[in-house]
């Protein structure tokens, strides 16, 4: 029998599921079916295909027009940076004469004012420190007071020390390009610095000094293979596979010439 319409019927209870918390350690990541996404095909290398920064692509442009261009040799000569053991040992003798930080020299003076005001002798200076800024450099060259100067390779804009090698070998300075500002930088209690140089050494110290002025004649200041090899000038694979396919068929038709004369 029909149940008459006012009446109520008895509903019964739908068992629900308690929400599933999510594991923390283990997230559910979705994967994307789109192009480039999760599944890829085997074996192939998108990169080529990934749209990268702005940044990036002016990063990789600019590294490969520095390989196209023709590079004069006044800027290529900062590419021939001294290599990896002789750097450890100039670093590791110029370790010893880095100039007081801001506070020893702050302590020095008190202590140089206190002795004068008591009527005792002064402590003495250190007596050879390394000296740095362009300027400060460039006047010790220029009065033949530097003994071996240091450039930094990276110095960027690359003008602000492209004519301190030239310097050097007119004032007969001795000089080495090494790998990099910040590490010279490091020396002096700076971020960078461009160029550095040491007017003395100690007595136990003047044997090593003499190698690496010796290094840096022969390597810079006398290497005239540095001032005459330019750079750059690296075409792309493309390029040379076409400059060498023109150079074969220009060889294949000399022959041909040289065979029809011969004939």
């Amino acid at each position: 029998m029909a149940p008459k319409k006012g009446s109520k019927t008895a509903k019964k209870a739908v068992p629900t599921k308690a929400p599933t918390k999510a594991d923390p350690l283990f997230p559910s990541r979705p994967r994307s079916f789109n192009v480039g996404g999760a599944i890829r095909p085997a074996g192939r290398d998108l990169s080529r295909f990934v749209r990268w920064p702005k940044y990036v692509r002016i990063q990789r442009q600019r590294a490969v027009l520095y390989q196209r261009l023709k590079v004069p040799p006044s800027i290529n000569q900062f590419t021939k940076a001294i290599g990896k053991n002789e750097a450890a040992s100039v670093f590791n003798l110029l370790n010893k004469y880095r100039p007081e930080t801001a506070a020893a020299k702050k302590q020095r003076i008190k202590e140089t004012a206190a002795a004068v005001a008591a009527g005792k002798e002064a402590p003495a200076k250190v007596p050879h420190q390394i000296k740095f800024g362009l300027k400060h450099v460039t006047t010790l060259i220029e009065e033949k007071k530097a003994q071996l100067v240091l450039i930094a390779c990276d110095v960027d804009p690359i003008e602000l020390v492209l004519w301190l090698p030239a310097l050097c070998r007119k004032m007969d300075v001795p000089f080495l390009i090494v790998k990099d500002k910040a590490r010279l930088g490091t020396l002096v209690h700076q971020k960078t610095a461009a160029a550095v140089c040491l007017t003395g050494v100690n007595k136990e110290d003047e044997s090593q000094l003499k190698i690496f002025k010796d290094l840096g004649i022969e390597k810079f200041n006398k290497n005239n293979e540095l001032v005459r090899k330019w750079g750059g000038g690296i075409m792309g694979l493309k390029t040379q596979a076409k400059l060498d396919k023109r150079a074969k068929a220009i060889a294949a038709e000399e022959a041909k010439k040289a065979a029809s004369l011969r004939a």
